[in-house]
């Protein structure tokens, strides 16, 4: 059976939350593998919205096992408050939902290093969300890093906790002058964690695995997009882990062989959050009517978006790095009524032209997008199940878009809703 991952191809904030939960309807296992609490997947069931940050969207359809894989960095307290909050709206949490033990644990002072690292940066912050992600990916790579694990034993959790303190410490002191920390204070709070979060601890690598051995559906879920990719997107304004689809293996421990399908996920215009270059951006009204019709402000944080035109020079490169075998348009509703669209097909920078994403931040920063205009649609789309009812000019623009980028649309998501999308290809279909 297929082994699908859902991946962002833009900046994140594509609408991945709606897809991997229309899909996991079909998969068994619906897995996350790379990033911390600082995404957000909004879901609309039922005029209900939910927000989730580190469980699986496939948690909010029944009978599916949602695995938060070692990938992933975790702050208990974040996660059990979001178990909370479902199950106070009546999402049934009960032997479906497990946690790696692999997973490295998120610790009040990395939240502690995250702010002051962006304080020092000044004007040039990367934007971070100051949750602390970063930072538990450092040590993680420096081998000083507290494992979910860990919570298990309470000695073990004490003494890695006492000896990474003692250089958190002199850090927080002799650098950024705040405040230290106490191993006591913080080795009592987290063994409350681990006696909440006892029950969910597993070897989430077997479970996948296991379900691939017997020919269940599995859905891989990414946080962050492409183009926030630590090694892969506009360095050094990232996040701090692999959001590729390549980071589904390592995040869970899925052998790449494993894997069947790559959607990736697209908004049909363009959006970012926080620091680093943007091309495609629009600085007037038009930037301002996108922001506030598609409700463009982060799940998360709620911080206001930049929005711009669609980019086709950042989508072929992802695509290509990701192996893209379909493609997922979202909010293509928030388009109606534009008199023309703008794609961006290519850039100049000091006189030449670039038809692929450059790698060095300095061009970037200083490229400009070379448009080709297209016909808008004065219809409204939202709401609309079948691709023939589409406005001739939004078929349009779907189909230039399978052109430019070579790879073939298989959903195209027409509002929030959990219906209002327009299935083209399944996932699951055997193949």
């Amino acid at each position: 059976m297929p082994n699908v991952i859902v991946v962002g191809l833009q900046w994140g904030d594509e609408g991945k939350g709606k897809i991997v939960d229309v899909l996991s309807e079909k998969a068994d296992v619906v897995a996350r593998f790379q990033g911390g609490h600082n995404a957000g997947h909004t879901v609309v069931i039922n005029n209900e919205k939910f927000i989730l940050h580190l469980i699986p969207s496939g948690i909010l359809n029944p009978n599916k096992v949602c695995l938060i894989g070692n990938g992933v960095v975790v702050d208990p307290g974040a996660l059990i408050q979001e178990i909370k909050g479902l199950k106070e709206r009546g999402v049934a949490i009960k032997n479906n939902l497990f946690l790696s033990k692999n997973a490295h644990l998120i610790m009040p002072y990395h939240v502690a290093v995250d702010r002051e690292n962006e304080r020092l940066r000044g004007v040039k912050n990367i934007g971070t969300t100051g949750r602390g992600i970063g930072p538990a990916y450092c040590d993680k790579a420096g081998r000083s890093g507290i494992r979910v694990a860990d919570l298990l034993y309470p000695e073990i959790f004490r003494e890695k906790l006492d000896a990474h303190l003692f250089h958190v410490n002199f850090l927080l002191e002799h650098l950024y002058k705040a405040p230290r920390f106490h191993t006591e204070e913080i080795y009592r709070e987290y063994m409350v964690y681990a006696e909440a979060l006892a029950e969910y601890i597993a070897d989430t690598d077997i479970i996948v695995n296991s379900t691939i051995a017997a020919h269940g559906n599995v859905l891989f879920e990414g946080a962050q997009g492409t183009l926030l990719d630590i090694d892969h997107g506009t360095y050094p304004y990232v996040t701090s882990s692999n959001a590729i689809a390549g980071g589904a293996c390592t995040g869970l421990g899925v052998g790449p062989t494993k894997i069947s399908k790559v959607l990736g996920v697209v908004k049909a215009y363009t959006t970012r959050v926080g620091s680093g270059p943007f091309p495609t951006e629009i600085h007037d009204s038009l930037g301002e009517h996108l922001r506030e019709r598609g409700g463009e402000y982060g799940a998360t944080t709620g911080r206001a978006r930049r929005c711009g035109w669609l980019d086709i020079v950042v989508l072929r490169h992802s695509v290509r790095i990701n192996g893209v075998t379909g493609l997922a348009i979202t909010k293509l509703d928030i388009l109606d009524g534009l008199d023309s669209i703008k794609i961006c097909s290519s850039y100049t920078h000091k006189g030449s032209l670039y038809n692929e994403f450059p790698k060095e931040t300095q061009i970037f920063e200083g490229c400009e997008p070379v448009y080709e205009e297209v016909e808008g649609w004065k219809a409204d789309t939202s709401g609309i199940r079948d691709f023939k009812k589409l406005p001739e000019a939004a078929q349009s623009y779907i189909k230039k878009i399978e052109t430019m980028l070579g790879v073939d649309v298989h959903l195209i998501s027409t509002g929030q809703r959990r219906d209002e999308l327009i299935l083209l290809k399944e996932q699951f279909n055997g193949s």
